[in-house]
């Protein structure tokens, strides 16, 4: 296939600076192309481009094949680009250690991306956010002196070694080597007079390791008072962009358009440099516990035709990046915990489950129409026809060099929801016309006139231009409007043209003297006009609604682009012996239409039988996927666990918790400081066990801690259950609260003897880290753990040992990383992975019904699959009932830690299983680690199809270790 990454033009002067990608240095040093940009757009080796950006976490997808189905989706709904966060701690579990292999292999990541010809924006923080742990700093971070995300000696040390790993493979994977990379974005969201020279320290640690593409930034989000910072001097990079968030971030209003965070039209914050949309709302975080589908309302076709189309004419930006177009899964401890579950679905155009939504469609509609329509690369303001319905408005921007108009028609009034009409007084460059026009509710179009659609020309239309292509001879166009509104296209002629329609209602009339051909339609179903003759090569114009034009795919080639109908996706196309070769996806049995210049069709390898149509396409038919049936989860095996309860228990392996002092600008209420991240245990459930001789004058135990959101700890005395208190939680932008979770615990009679030794354990469900998104103080800092722990009537003393994940020194399970596991005993002594020996365990049939008693109680079963072959079977474990407030489940797969169910952590229900993780032939292993702060019973779980679609991509087990008793 030849790739094909979005119009272009060829950059023409206009008395304009263009820079270069290292400013002062020519950017193809050693490689193949030179990036370049001025105030309009980017040009690759001075050829305009056009940026269509989809935002994709690797890090959140653990199955490397998966990759290459979720790239080839962004690229087939018209994204020429993929903005790519890299996850410090995702790849370094401790100073000087740093993994690039597995599922951490982002060669191969950018490998994937230049292979499917698309272009990659670079994005290695330090500082990433992305609502994950620490803001993507490794909680080892903590440790290290120094305030992070400034010049502070200590931390630029940690920073600079975690960029020496990371830049050389960035660097030989710049255009300007034949590589995807076309931008480097430095930090995230940073304000530059935080710190300025850090921020260009940063960028010049990027140029000494080769970076020589342009520099560029995101901040956050409209706000003019970090934006004024960014033009020039100390810091201020390349290109800035802005974060817009217009919808703000609460699901539980999905008919809301416009939230407290700004218009959403990108601004200008360099004069030399284009606009640049570096994160424009393509989904939410679920922050309300909503659910995500209603994120996906929020942010749905209506808010993305309004905003997007309002955005790219009234904004004028040429580069737009999108976050989320697919958002993944938070698996192990990725979490940031303030304001995310286990899945960052994000209400997301592809969903955590890897399935196409209408978001989708409508990303594909523009898309499309951006990368296809090559003036689009360079516009200016232009005065905008008048409307004669003041309730209606039209902005409008030309390009200089060929004249073409493009005309925003939308409500004045954004919230609108009412049907107008009105007529437009229309100067294009072909002439004034009186277009009549029809707006309804929320919808909003790109009108185009002046435009050399192909070999034809075209003077105006009320149809939306999706895509057009030189095919076979003639010129091939989908244009749409909305369903029941009456469209018109006029078209320019030297002679009188022949106009066959082959399908629908359309009259056409023609004007001898200006040459303009008018067709004039209603936008129902899909209409089909031929048109030849005229002194033009022949043109066929499909017209559309918004969803008879969605089942179209347009896929370039080796010798040119081609059309396919009807599939539920087409991945990538290739012309061999007359034979138009396809890989796509059927959700159904279906008819495919193919416009191509070959006269037969293979689809997945397969031949297809078709015929001609009167429209010069093939068409055939092609099988829907095989039914899947997954089995039942049946003969589970059950143990408790929470040996470090018991008084009797050997802890003397555990380290001594004895420190005074602590980096953290949180004091500890009590000593010794308990903060797990002092220890070396950084993520997920810590045990702290205490010793002390009773007096007997003991009445009750009184603890603190700091878990995060959503997290709690568990307490025993002498093996008893004294109860279970929330953790707290420390958000960025709050003071430092004195008593932050705090947990009194009457201790029973008879639980302590006067004078005999006593052991107080605590088990504590850390959520993960604090971001430092304000990079204003030292909130990344902030302590997981106990922060303080007395007796109440006593002055016994309490000497401390703590246990958490083996990390650092000490992993090994290198596989699934530092973020798998945490510090339950089944997670460090391998309950949790295949072949484990649980033939001891209690056998239960089923889970439903079954009361756990307060404290932690393991589930295990094997499952064997044997899904059709050749085909995309999403699977997830789904709970029946509501999440439960008295118990949490942490669900582990293969020993790959793929989420928390109950116990508060959001509404989800169902948990997505990747297949790569998932063996989708053989024997799988699920374990179920039950967290109960009380007695609670449990629900149904099952094996659910997300979805399943004939075609798909291979995709191989991930390889990681099974038990290993030595281990």
């Amino acid at each position: 296939m030849t790739p094909n990454r979005g119009a272009g033009t060829p950059a023409v002067d206009g008395g304009e600076t263009t820079r270069t990608g290292s400013e002062g240095a020519e950017a193809t040093v050693g490689g193949r192309h030179a990036v370049t940009y001025d105030r309009h757009s980017l040009l690759l080796d001075g050829r305009r481009i056009l940026v269509q950006s989809a935002e994709l976490h690797y890090f959140r997808l653990p199955s490397p094949d998966l990759w290459r189905d979720v790239l080839e989706k962004i690229r087939s709904a018209g994204f020429n680009t993929v903005s790519l966060y890299f996850h410090w701690a995702y790849h370094s579990p401790k100073p000087g250690g740093y993994d690039f292999t597995g599922v951490r292999d982002v060669d191969r990541l950018l490998h994937t991306v230049n292979e499917l010809g698309l272009w990659a924006i670079a994005r290695p923080g330090p500082y990433i956010n992305a609502e994950t742990t620490g803001g993507g700093f490794p909680a080892w971070l903590k440790l290290v002196p120094g305030r992070a995300r400034t010049s502070a000696p200590g931390y630029t040390a940690a920073y600079t070694e975690w960029l020496d790993h990371l830049n050389p493979i960035i660097a030989r994977h710049q255009v300007t080597r034949g590589g995807p990379v076309l931008l480097y974005n430095v930090e995230n969201e940073y304000q530059v007079n935080t710190d300025a020279a850090y921020m260009q320290a940063v960028q010049d640690k990027a140029r000494a390791d080769g970076i020589d593409v342009p520099v560029v930034t995101n901040i956050c989000c409209g706000a003019d008072d970090r934006a004024s910072t960014w033009h020039s001097g100390v810091g201020a990079v390349q290109i800035p962009g802005m974060d817009d968030y217009p919808q703000s971030f609460d699901c539980t209003d999905g008919d809301a358009i416009g939230g407290s965070w700004g218009e959403g039209v990108t601004r200008r914050i360099r004069d030399d440099a284009p606009i640049y949309a570096a994160e424009y709302q393509a989904g939410s975080i679920d922050v309300t516990d909503a659910g995500y589908e209603r994120c996906r309302e929020l942010t749905g076709p209506e808010f993305m035709r309004l905003l997007y189309k309002n955005n790219a004419i009234t904004g004028g930006a040429t580069l737009f990046s999108y976050y989320m177009t697919y958002g993944g899964t938070n698996w192990g401890w990725l979490a940031q915990p303030d304001d995310v579950y286990t899945s960052y679905d994000y209400g997301a155009a592809i969903t955590e489950g890897r399935q196409l939504t209408a978001k989708y469609d409508e990303f594909k509609r523009q898309g499309y129409l951006l990368t296809t329509v090559a003036p689009l690369t360079r516009t200016n303001p232009a005065a905008a026809p008048t409307v004669d319905n003041p309730a209606l408005l039209a902005a409008a921007r030309t390009n200089p060099d060929t004249g073409t108009q493009f005309v925003l028609l939308r409500h004045r009034d954004r919230t609108a929801t009412s049907d107008d009409s009105g007529v437009l007084d229309w100067s294009t460059p072909d002439g004034r016309y009186r277009v009549p026009v029809r707006v309804v509710g929320r919808d909003a179009a790109i009108l185009v006139a002046g435009y050399d659609l192909g070999g034809q020309r075209l003077v105006w239309s009320t149809s939306e231009i999706m895509t057009h292509a030189a095919i076979d001879g003639r010129d091939v166009a989908v244009l749409y409007g909305t369903r029941s509104t009456a469209g018109s296209a006029v078209l320019r002629y030297p002679t009188r043209p022949e106009v066959r329609v082959i399908e629908g209602a359309v009259a056409s009339s023609y004007d001898p003297t200006s040459g303009d051909l008018r067709l004039d339609y209603r936008h129902d179903g899909l209409a089909r006009v031929l048109v030849t003759d005229g002194g033009r090569r022949p043109a066929l114009l499909l017209l559309g609604t918004h969803a008879t034009v969605a089942p179209f795919w347009r896929v370039e080639t080796n010798v040119g682009p081609v059309l396919v109908r009807g599939t539920s996706l087409v991945r990538s196309a290739a012309v061999t012996d007359d034979t138009t070769q396809l890989r796509a996806d059927t959700d159904a049995a279906a008819t495919i239409e193919v416009f191509a210049s070959a006269r037969r069709l293979s689809v997945n390898g397969r031949p297809v039988t078709v015929r001609t149509t009167s429209s010069g396409s093939l068409v055939g038919r092609l099988p829907g996927p095989q039914q899947v049936r997954l089995p039942g989860l049946t003969g589970w095996r059950t143990h408790a666990e929470a040996p470090e309860a018991d008084p009797r228990f050997d802890d003397s392996r555990w380290l001594v918790a004895d420190r005074t002092t602590s980096l953290s600008p949180y004091p500890p209420i009590t000593l010794p400081v308990l903060y797990a991240d002092e220890y070396g245990y950084h993520y997920g459930n810590v045990w702290y066990r205490s010793r002390f001789t009773a007096t007997g004058a003991e009445t009750a135990v009184r603890l603190n801690a700091i878990t995060g959101r959503r997290g709690s700890y568990l307490v025993w005395l002498n093996g008893r259950y004294l109860g279970a208190a929330a953790g707290g939680v420390e958000a960025d932008a709050e003071p430092i609260n004195p008593n932050p979770g705090p947990g009194t615990f009457p201790i029973p009679d008879g639980v302590l003897t006067p004078g005999e030794p006593a052991v107080l354990s605590v088990l504590v469900e850390n959520m993960g880290h604090n971001d430092d998104w304000t990079a204003d103080d030292n909130r990344m800092r902030q302590p997981r753990g106990l922060v303080g722990a007395e007796l109440i009537g006593s002055t016994a003393a309490l000497s401390w040992r703590i246990q958490g994940a083996r990390g650092g020194e000490e992993l090994s399970d290198r596989a699934r990383g530092p973020l798998n596991n945490g510090g339950l005993h089944g997670e460090r002594y391998g309950w949790s992975l295949p072949g484990y020996p649980d033939g001891s365990w209690r056998r239960v049939r089923s889970l439903a019904g079954r009361v756990v008693a307060p404290g932690v109680t393991w589930y295990r079963t094997t499952f064997r699959l044997d899904l059709p072959s050749g085909q995309d079977t999403s699977v997830a474990l789904r709970f029946a009932d509501a999440p439960p407030i008295g118990h949490r489940v942490m669900l582990f797969l293969n020993g790959w830690n793929l989420g928390l169910y109950g116990g508060g952590m959001g509404p989800q229900r169902d948990f997505v299983l990747p297949a790569g993780l998932l063996r989708h032939h053989g024997a799988n292993t699920l374990a179920l680690a039950v967290t109960a702060r009380q007695s609670s019973r449990l629900g149904p779980v099952s094996l659910v199809a997300l979805g399943t679609q004939r075609g798909g991509v291979p995709v191989g087990p991930v390889p990681a270790s099974d038990y290993d008793p030595g281990a």
